[in-house]
């Protein structure tokens, strides 16, 4: 067992961790990030990534991730793979224990861990993923223009895609396993007044449908939920949009969170409900969602935190006059 000990502390090495590490690092914090569960985030299971700014070509997420990580360690970030699956917020410097054993102390945290689509656990969705089955629209709908293309879902997530898909395909039809929305209703009345929308209600996925070769995603097989009924959609894309979980058991009981286990922040900043704690990316944003934005987020937790440091060592310096 060894102890690890930094002025800062991230967790988690999506686009939001590295980005905290590498503004950590150029101030001279010499931060310690440790990977978690699935280095890299979400980006490493992203294949064509066309909105991250500064590319003109598309590039892979993996590759991204890989250039952050360099970046990140090239400018003295010290990368840990290991697990976290204990903290101490009671005190500073903070502690944290990982699945190795190991304990990692800094007199500030970021946490970066993000969040996870969920899906609807068929093989054949996990099959197509990337090849016609997504769980982000403005992540991937620009590679569906001209085609048209289902979401499957009936809360607010699955409405905002829906409509926003409009910019890009002809027809969106949207798949609900109820007889009624859960979304707000000044987006429902905005989804059954757009003339490229159709609602299937009272439909479940059986299975998505390879159209084998280079084809992908070619129809969508349902079940009726009421009478059993089963039915095929012709579609070339499919958005799976029944919400996400963001990574957050660790922190239960010790930091605040919102309705939807995101955590919460104040407005305007990375700040948590303990000083010296930081939150950034997808872990406490259930509004964007976006490795940009993510990345953005994981600059203002650094620079944060350098604050919150700097203030803390200038009331000591003053305590100890």
């Amino acid at each position: 067992m060894t102890t690890h000990s930094t002025r800062m502390l991230i967790l988690g090495s999506g686009p939001a961790g590295l980005s905290a590490a590498i503004y950590g690092a150029r101030a001279g914090m010499k931060p310690i990030l440790v990977q978690g569960i699935q280095p890299g985030g979400q980006l490493m299971t992203t294949t064509d990534v066309e909105n991250y700014p500064g590319f003109a070509d598309v590039i892979q997420g993996p590759w991204l991730m890989e250039q952050m990580q360099k970046q990140a360690e090239h400018v003295g970030t010290t990368l840990m793979y290991d697990t976290v699956v204990e903290v101490d917020l009671t005190r500073r410097p903070f502690r944290l224990v990982g699945d190795s054993g190991d304990i990692y102390e800094g007199d500030v945290l970021i946490i970066a861990t993000g969040a996870q689509a969920r899906w609807l656990g068929l093989d054949s969705e996990e099959a197509l993923k990337g090849k016609g089955v997504s769980a982000c629209a403005t992540c991937d709908g620009f590679f569906y223009r001209g085609k048209n293309v289902a979401v499957i879902g009936g809360g607010n997530t699955a409405v905002e895609e829906a409509l926003y898909l409009t910019n890009h395909s002809p027809h969106v039809t949207l798949i609900h396993r109820r007889d009624t929305l859960r979304a707000e209703r000044i987006l429902q009345e905005r989804l059954f007044a757009h003339k490229n929308i159709t609602v299937l209600w009272n439909k479940e996925v059986a299975e998505f449908v390879d159209g084998g070769g280079t084809a992908g995603l070619v129809a969508i097989d349902l079940v009726d939920t009421v009478t059993g009924e089963k039915s095929r959609l012709d579609t070339e894309g499919g958005f799976v949009a029944i919400g996400h979980h963001p990574a957050t058991e660790l922190f239960r009981g010790h930091l605040k969170l919102d309705a939807d286990h995101y955590l919460c922040v104040e407005t305007g900043s990375t700040r948590t409900s303990v000083p010296g704690v930081f939150a950034c990316g997808d872990v406490m944003d259930k509004i964007y969602r976006q490795a940009v934005t993510a990345a953005g987020t994981g600059c203002m937790a650094a620079l944060d935190a350098e604050k919150f440091l700097a203030e803390a060592e200038f009331e000591l310096a003053e305590a100890a006059e």
